[in-house]
């Protein structure tokens, strides 16, 4: 025991391994148990590590025998229709998603697989690998909401909790005020703060599937997946095709004057003074480093994790301000934290 927790050495753990019988062989190996050793001065590892790779294990072997059921051409790859119908009859057996309504199923549906195809699917191709499924950490979100007891914050924080997708489909709504069902360029310029600038809104519009110049739910979602998590290659990805006006793949002066422009004509509307474009350029630019100086490229925004600050710098009055302010911000939280200790 180290603490409360139980250790187990190599021989042992064989010991262990054939008494469990044939079945668990696979688990009672020198590759698991080394990849298993950590720090252990005796040479163990911890026996709840194991049990939860083994656990681990057989939930990913039984989950990729559960989606395989949905590949329907047999290649190893789910269209958009079969996710639909693994997420619609895993509805069930998620307790934290017994309050949905039967009405709402379709939309939550629509909700959650859009997360999945618009990370997984960057090409658009309409199928994802059911490897690349297993791969990443989504399906260990929407299957947390078996646990009963998940606390509120998980459940705020989780994409595919009840919570979440009443949250946008929600906004959705509400932004939708003729409700048609559908988001014109007016009603989804109040997304958000109301600040993000009509130019980059054309854009959205110009690049992204709308239907009479109208947007609908499943596009929307994008947008959403998009701004909420701009860090991700796959955001900065779709962020970075409105931006590139000029299609050539990569960002210059001129795109980047663009878009700042109508940040600059947003803050004389709003009474501020407009900052320079030579020193907000000059700043992207530094921030980025990219290789060729004259140009940035998708992946030297990628690579220089600012893709989330240059994107809201052009895009976003308020986030524009909060970039600009961002001394006087923090300095006020500090200030306001010292107020806090001192009561």
């Amino acid at each position: 025991m180290i603490g409360e927790e139980a250790m187990i050495n190599y021989e042992n753990f064989l010991k262990v391994g054939e008494k469990a019988g044939p079945k668990c062989k696979q688990f009672f190996t020198a590759k698991v148990f080394a990849k298993l050793l950590h720090t252990d001065s005796y040479g163990r590892i911890s026996i709840m590590q194991f049990f939860n790779y083994v656990m681990r294990k057989v939930w990913l072997h039984q989950t990729r025998i559960g989606l395989s059921l949905y590949d329907v051409a047999g290649q190893g790859y789910l269209r958009e229709s079969d996710l639909e119908n693994y997420i619609l009859e895993l509805i069930p057996t998620l307790p934290q998603l017994d309050g949905l309504e039967k009405s709402f199923y379709s939309f939550y549906v629509c909700t959650a697989v859009r997360k999945f195809f618009f990370f997984l699917d960057p090409l658009r191709t309409g199928k994802i690998k059911i490897q690349d499924i297993l791969a990443c950490s989504f399906l260990d979100d929407l299957l947390e909401l078996r646990d009963e007891e998940l606390s509120k914050e998980s459940q705020e924080t989780n994409w595919f909790s009840a919570p979440s997708a009443l949250r946008v489909y929600g906004q959705y709504l509400n932004l939708d005020k003729d409700h048609n069902g559908m988001l014109s360029k007016e009603e989804l310029s109040r997304y958000g703060t109301a600040t993000m600038t009509n130019v980059f809104l054309d854009r959205v519009f110009q690049e992204c599937l709308t239907y009479d110049g109208e947007m609908d739910y499943k596009t929307y979602l994008d947008f959403v997946l998009a701004l909420e998590n701009r860090k991700e290659p796959a955001a900065l990805q779709y962020i970075f095709k409105l931006l590139d006006i000029e299609n050539k793949g990569y960002l210059n002066v001129f795109s980047l004057n663009y878009f700042f422009r109508a940040i600059q004509e947003l803050m004389k509307i709003h009474g501020q003074d407009p900052v320079s474009f030579q020193d907000v350029k000059d700043e992207i630019f530094d921030m980025v480093k990219p290789k060729d100086p004259l140009k940035i490229s998708l992946q030297d925004l990628i690579n220089s994790n600012q893709g989330d600050t240059v994107t809201t710098i052009l895009i976003d009055l308020n986030g524009f301000w909060t970039y600009e302010n961002r001394e006087a911000l923090v300095a006020n939280d500090n200030e306001n934290s010292t107020d806090l200790d001192d009561t």
